[in-house]
């Protein structure tokens, strides 16, 4: 009997892996259509709270939706344009930065050859090229303008899902067997994704304002494009303030000197420490906390499965897996997998 329970544990094991595996092939393959629904999901959950705050003051569903889509399409295109004359700039801009960067070089390793170190300026530049992190910045950019090349099919999907937002819940009820709404933990888990993503989007924001405002005041080029890539990858908490600030002090030490760039470095550490430690706990929290190892993790499986909005949407996704794993019995072992070491010090302190 117990010889039979084994192995049927061994089987359900086998299933499930074979399943994830199936799963995530689909999702590979089915990338190009995934990613703008998901992106659709993403700005809809972000929009969602502002229809419903505008239903409170009486105003129609459908008016609050056309204003909402009108503000979104105005802000999204301002951006993009933005963006796509900074990364041509920028372009045409790059091998004068790589020549200064050889002036900045040929004077260091002269500097050392007075004191018998024999140093290769073009072997330095081989291995420390600011240009390619300017660069990898740019194409991070240049592939999510690539998915908002499907702007209207992902506005249009948008405006369907807000006009459903409100009755998705009570769907869900029904679909799970419960329509007398017995089931919080289906509430719960709605709530927490909404809080998560909009607190997130606005601490984001906040930061992407703080790291323009600060460059302009340094005074560095392309100000603007280092704050929307701040603004994106502050979605990635721990890491995603580091990557966003390589390529700005990249450029700040072929602009501006090294000086500066150490204080660029400085600025980008107060700022994601005040957001990220201080302002973004004290609305969202210490309960949604997922370990470094699994951000990283996350950051490099997203990103593999779905590309550059992958990577950019890994953290909320991965959180969106975690809440929804919390709201089952079955699932929890795995969601404390992916927790944070402080939320496990939080919850032996709740048992002891």
């Amino acid at each position: 009997m117990a010889l039979n329970e084994k192995s049927a544990g061994i089987l359900k094991g086998l299933v499930v892996i074979v399943a994830v595996f199936i799963v995530l092939a689909g999702i590979k393959t089915a990338a190009n259509i995934l990613v703008p629904f998901l992106l659709s999901v993403f700005i809809a959950i972000i929009c969602n709270p502002i229809v419903s705050k505008a239903s409170d003051y009486n105003i129609p569903k459908g008016i609050s939706v056309v204003i909402v889509i009108g503000l979104f399409v105005t802000i999204a295109l301002s951006i993009a344009g933005l963006v796509g004359n900074s990364l041509n700039e920028l372009s045409e801009l790059l091998p004068e930065y790589r020549e200064q960067l050889k002036e900045q070089f040929a004077w260091v390793t002269g500097k050392l050859a007075e004191y018998n170190i024999v140093v290769s300026s073009a072997v330095v530049i081989e291995y420390f090229d600011p240009g390619a992190a300017m660069g990898l910045a740019a194409d991070m950019l240049s592939g999510l303008g690539g998915v908002m090349a499907n702007l209207f099919l992902i506005i249009i999907t948008v405006i369907f899902m807000l006009f459903e937002a409100s009755s998705f819940p009570k769907k869900l009820h029904f679909a799970l067997d419960d329509p007398q709404m017995r089931l919080n933990q289906i509430d719960r888990f709605l709530q927490s994704v909404n809080n998560y993503i909009a607190i997130k989007t606005a601490v984001s924001i906040g930061t992407g304002v703080l790291v323009s405002t600060m460059l302009w005041f340094i005074g560095l080029d392309f100000f603007l494009l280092w704050g929307v890539l701040a603004f994106l990858l502050n979605y990635i908490p721990n890491i995603g303030s580091f990557i966003a600030a390589v390529p700005a002090m990249s450029l700040a030490v072929l602009q501006l000197g090294p000086a500066a760039a150490g204080g660029i470095g400085l600025g980008f550490v107060v700022i994601n420490t005040v957001m990220g430690n201080v302002i973004e706990p004290r609305y969202m929290g210490k309960g949604l906390g997922l370990s470094t190892l699994v951000v990283f993790l996350s950051l490099i499986f997203w990103g593999w499965l779905l590309g550059t909005v992958g990577m950019l949407l890994s953290v909320p996704l991965t959180m969106i897996i975690k809440i929804g794993l919390e709201s089952s019995q079955e699932g929890r072992w795995f969601a404390v997998m992916l927790s944070s070491e402080d939320e496990l010090e939080e919850a032996e302190k709740r048992l002891g």
